[in-house]
């Protein structure tokens, strides 16, 4: 298994998140936004300069910062 972060996927790909990275506050909320273990997350777009970009997960869309979606591990579907 080859893991990735949330900030590699492309378009339209699809991943299965493994972990968040960290133990501090930002972590803490990526959790609580619902970026837990085995949930499954699709890449939906990004605003012209390439930040933020947009990800579909558990029903919603999300929006984060770049800096933020490499902290989730991911695993590509």
């Amino acid at each position: 298994m080859v893991s990735i972060t949330l900030n590699d996927l492309q378009e339209g790909q699809h991943g299965t998140i493994l972990d968040v990275e960290g133990n501090d506050a930002i972590a803490a909320r990526l959790l609580e936004m619902g970026l837990i273990p085995g949930e499954v997350v699709e890449m939906i777009g990004q605003a012209p300069m390439g930040d933020p970009v947009e990800f579909s997960v558990v029903g919603y869309r999300l929006s984060l910062r770049r800096i933020e979606a490499r902290r989730v591990r991911i695993e590509r579907t």
